[in-house]
């Protein structure tokens, strides 16, 4: 698997709304093991108020993400192949946990 960055720009009015999708892409994830993984998403208020995010999947290709987010009712922006990552500081959240 690969991992890919998917952006959703002004997908949500509000954040209720963003939480409502994130329940239809948890179980479009469980469904779709297989071929992608859901691992992490930020929620990010737009400039005009609206919500987007930017999610990162492990996934067999683009394709399958985009499979996942039309199975979960999700718009799709733009999905981009990540080619590193670089960690300069633990998650703040896992190391709290």
């Amino acid at each position: 698997m690969e991992t890919y960055v998917v952006v959703r720009r002004r997908a949500w009015r509000t954040h209720p709304d963003a939480v409502e999708a994130a329940a239809r892409a948890t179980i479009e994830a469980a469904r779709l093991s297989g071929i992608v993984r859901w691992a992490q998403s930020y929620v990010v208020e737009e400039t005009d108020g609206t919500i987007g995010s930017i999610c990162v999947y492990d996934a067999v290709s683009p394709e399958a993400v985009r499979h996942h987010s039309d199975a979960a009712e999700l718009p799709v922006d733009e999905i981009v192949k990540v080619a590193d990552t670089i960690v300069l500081r633990p998650d703040p959240a896992a190391t709290a946990a």
